[in-house]
């Protein structure tokens, strides 16, 4: 893991190189102020603020120099608008010139990180390029944030083959050592009696890919008890009803929700929130095999209903509907979880929004003022109980897939929604985590959505004393 504590420092007065922030309206006038020489290379590069991410390096005696960087808004940075300079710029000590960096601090942190473990050559060392911020009380929670974040990314992007249910539980066990709580797997026999249809979906996969039920425990047991819930399929090959190769090649993602759900509970352990967590990740293979369950087979839940399989490629819903039951059992007052769970909400969103589903309306409206407060958009979905009906079987309690292209998220987010008690205020994120093509810190790969939003809605909901 990249050393963030040590990109991001107090301003204690050590030298360093100055970083103007100017947007559209304040170019002009700072440049104004500025000597000859510094208007001249403006004017020679046409820097003018309005073209976000553009940089003018500055000259100085002794050959230092000061930089100037595009932003869209200077009165309201976004997380990344440092990131391209952290990316950019060579190694050494940088001071922001006017005032607070904020949010901002994220993006420099992540540019200068790197997933490239994988390559024979990896890249050449450039050396830290450190911020330094007079905003002392930000830095730990700026480096938390960027930790949490990187570990979805690397979780992400690690290939399904070194990366199965028994690494997933290594990730959730090298936590839990670091923060003292308490894991417990369920597998084998015991799984199967627990968590049937956890066990029915990873059935298929050979033994050392065998399915678990990994939970974990943190807090003080005297606070509100929260459940944060991640679907961790490591490998979705479709099952039975196959995916296409162009389906299935960025299947290693699709424990992104379990990515999600560790880095949030790194979150809330990181910052002492006074509550009770109860960490839960169903691991399981979704493979091919002469045991792997089939299309029409009938399900026995953790709840004791039956659901019929219309289609085995709607397996996440299977796996998050045992968990659900389980962190119930426990009576949290609010269950989280994450998954990337459909394709319908990517084509109703597209890659960077994830789809909220919420059954609280003053929880949905923590969340969504939490997202625009930390630049980390989810937009709301209907848990339209119309549609209910789809999810009808006509020989089981109900069927895993709605036969019908029509609102597929909607449809899996009510099969969830039968899993969560009554009275359990409960939101589901169908996000993609994933970023298809690069932006400056966010590089193409795996990528957290949604995890910055939930995360601040529980720290004020749950605020430390």
């Amino acid at each position: 893991m990249t050393d963030f504590a040590a990109l991001l420092q107090p301003d204690r007065a050590q030298t360093a190189r100055r970083i103007h922030l100017l947007d559209a309206a304040s170019t002009e006038e700072w440049l104004k102020t500025r000597p000859a020489s510094d208007r001249a290379l403006a004017e020679a590069q046409r820097f003018d603020g309005k073209s976000e991410g553009a940089l003018l390096i500055l000259p100085r005696d002794g050959g230092e120099f000061e930089v100037a960087l595009a932003v869209k808004d200077r009165s309201a940075l976004s997380p990344w608008c440092l990131a391209g300079a952290a990316d950019r710029l060579p190694a050494g000590s940088y001071r922001p010139a006017e005032g607070s960096v904020g949010p901002a601090t994220l993006g420099w942190l992540l540019a200068q990180h790197r997933f490239d473990q994988y390559k024979s050559k990896p890249s050449p060392d450039r050396g830290a390029r450190v911020l330094l911020t007079g905003e002392a009380a930000r830095i730990d929670e700026a480096v938390r944030l960027a930790e949490a974040t990187a570990m979805v990314r690397d979780l992400v992007d690690t290939p399904a083959g070194d990366l199965g249910p028994a690494e997933l539980e290594g990730a959730v066990r090298a936590w839990a050592r670091e923060v003292g709580a308490e894991v417990t797997v369920t597998s084998g026999e015991d799984l199967e009696r627990g968590y049937p249809m956890v066990a029915a979906v990873g059935a298929a996969a050979v033994p050392g890919r065998a399915p678990r039920m990994i939970e974990a425990s943190w807090g003080n047991p005297a606070h509100p008890r929260i459940a944060v819930i991640g679907k961790g399929v490591c490998f979705d090959s479709g099952g039975l009803d196959l995916k296409p190769a162009s389906g299935m090649r960025l299947m290693k993602k699709d424990m992104g929700g379990a990515a999600h759900a560790l880095a949030l509970a790194r979150l809330i352990a990181g910052a002492r929130l006074p509550v009770r967590l109860h960490l839960l990740i169903p691991a399981v293979e979704n493979a091919v095999a002469g045991g792997a369950f089939r299309p029409g087979d009938i399900l026995r839940s953790k709840a004791g209903t039956r659901v019929e399989i219309d289609n085995t490629d709607a397996e996440g819903r299977l796996i998050l509907g045992d968990a659900l039951t389980r962190a119930g059992e426990e009576q949290p007052e609010l269950i989280v979880d994450f998954a990337t769970l459909t394709g319908a909400a990517r084509v109703a969103l597209g890659p960077d929004l994830p789809a909220l589903f919420v059954n609280d309306d003053s929880l949905a409206e923590q969340l969504l003022a939490a997202s625009r407060e930390a630049s980390d958009p989810l937009w709301r979905m209907p848990l339209w109980d119309g549609y209910d009906d789809m999810l009808k079987s006509d020989i089981a309690d109900m069927v895993n897939s709605a036969d019908s292209s029509f609102a597929g998220s909607v449809t899996a987010a009510l099969f969830l929604r039968r899993f969560v008690p009554e009275g359990t205020a409960w939101a589901h994120l169908d996000t993609f985590a994933w970023r298809p093509v690069a932006k400056p810190g966010r590089p193409k790969g795996g990528e957290a959505l949604g995890l910055r939003a939930v995360y601040a809605a529980l720290a004020g909901r749950f605020p430390v004393p």
